[in-house]
């Protein structure tokens, strides 16, 4: 049987593979996330996801190993996650009332090959008053996600609208690592 591992510690990636009935193992690759400033969003997602799949695909050669990252992106400045209330305050100040972009790039290592692919998604966020910023930050919820917010989440009614895919701004684009999984070998039950 074909052995599948998601190198994610991240409780949303996770739930979304278990959503597609796929069987899988969880590996946490704890890699260094710095990337060069010079790297364009696309490829900065890309090349964290490949040394996340990278890691764990050395000690798991006879795997298929899914590595994700996710970035936001408002105005050409890069969004992580933020450190402290200031810092999500002024991300969401920010992306108040004004369409930003989600990027997710995904890499599966599988023993004889490797794919990379990213999706962007824009997503407009309604005109945020200081009382909804307020609560927002007050849940808690900021704080370990890139831009400050989860769409999945509390954070849903921050969100006017998007455009793309919905599952890549919480964290997997589902439906082409579906299909790349397929592209590449890896039997899937459906």
């Amino acid at each position: 049987m074909q052995r599948l591992i998601l190198a994610s510690s991240s409780p949303r990636r996770k739930e979304l593979l278990e959503n597609l009935h796929l069987h899988f193992e969880i590996s946490s690759s704890n890699v260094d996330e710095s990337f060069s400033p010079e790297l364009t969003p696309e490829d900065a997602v890309m090349e964290l996801a490949s040394r996340k799949a990278s890691f764990i695909a050395e000690k798991e050669q006879d795997a298929f190993v899914i590595g994700s990252d996710t970035v936001v992106v408002h105005d050409g400045e890069i969004l992580g996650k933020p450190t402290d209330e200031a810092e999500a305050l002024s991300m969401l100040k920010k992306l108040s009332g004004k369409t930003h972009s989600v990027y997710t790039g995904v890499s599966i290592i599988a023993p004889e090959t490797e794919t990379q692919f990213y999706e962007k998604t824009d997503v407009t966020f309604w005109e945020l008053s200081q009382e909804e910023m307020d609560a927002y930050i007050r849940s808690g919820e900021p704080f370990d996600k890139a831009g400050g917010y989860g769409i999945q989440g509390f954070g849903s009614f921050l969100v006017r609208g998007i455009t793309g895919d919905y599952f890549s701004v919480v964290g997997l684009p589902v439906s082409r690592t579906v299909r790349e999984l397929r592209k590449i070998g890896y039997v899937l039950p459906y």
